[in-house]
């Protein structure tokens, strides 16, 4: 009974140990998918968090208990060393492939269209081979390891060739990468003509009022002077925009439900 009480006493230590050295690796790569790969609110519009959440779970929980299980201190430098080896050997295997799984399933654009935003992973490309389109965008806006969502437009086809190409195949103009200019100040007018009034979404959503209020706290932008453009994805949620077309931040809720007038369609009285 004494050396069993020893041997988990022992196996113990060893698999609190390996779980604070699973924890800190868990917490560098959360830093990485939660920061980097789907920042607020991408977390919650694509559902990565609890992807993220569920496997890394898994993967901190099952080393140390594989260590609790398996760490024997009467067993021989070399056999215990090889048992161990293999054991962070296979945890590590599965964090590389859950990084994999989140990493490819992550938001890779938010591309204005008319009336919304839409977010665009790479599983929303189907089939279709875009590699060669995304190698041709601009380097800002090129997808990469250690990037995050670039939030583009869409240009107009610049020939019938074009417009049928989309229209026969299959595809919509925010799935052909072909389509995706910077959204800057240049671009950003044609987001404002179907931009809604952020009153009017509150006025709908009223438990949004203190994180809306929030936003426009943090770049000094008055509600009346605040606007928003569904965000389609997975969950309803909205961008809030200033006058300029800014993205100044995201709230929850169908914006699509919100009847009222587009800025764009006011004439400039505001009547």
């Amino acid at each position: 009974m004494q050396v069993k009480t020893q041997r988990l006493k022992a196996a113990s230590k060893a698999a609190l140990i390996h779980l604070s050295a699973s924890a800190l690796v868990a917490s560098l790569a959360a830093l990485l998918v939660l920061t980097v790969w789907y920042p607020y609110p991408y977390y919650l519009l694509s559902g990565g968090r609890n992807l993220f959440l569920i496997l890394i779970s898994v993967d901190v929980v099952c080393g140390p208990l594989l260590t609790l299980v398996l760490y024997n201190p009467k067993k021989p430098r070399r056999e215990l060393f090889t048992d161990l080896s293999l054991v962070v050997a296979i945890q590590l295997a599965a964090l590389v492939y859950g990084l994999n799984v989140v990493h490819a399933a992550r938001p890779l654009f938010l591309v204005h269209e008319a009336a919304r935003f839409s977010v665009v992973t790479m599983g929303d490309y189907g089939d279709a081979d875009v590699d060669e389109a995304l190698a041709r965008l601009d380097a800002p806006l090129r997808p990469g390891w250690f990037k995050g969502p670039a939030t583009v437009g869409i240009r107009i086809p610049s020939d019938p060739g074009e417009r049928q190409e989309v229209l026969l195949g299959g595809r919509d103009f925010v799935q052909h990468p072909e389509f995706y200019i910077p959204y800057d100040a240049a671009y950003r007018d044609k987001a404002l003509v179907l931009a809604k009034p952020l009153r009017a979404f509150i006025d709908h959503y009223p438990a949004t009022a203190e994180a809306a209020a929030e936003v426009l706290k943090q770049h000094g932008v008055a509600l009346e002077e605040a606007l928003f453009l569904p965000v389609q994805h997975r969950q309803d949620w909205v961008a809030v925009l200033d006058k300029s077309a800014n993205i100044l931040g995201f709230l929850p809720g169908d914006g699509f439900e919100v009847r009222a007038m587009p800025v764009g369609f006011r004439s400039p009285e505001g009547q």
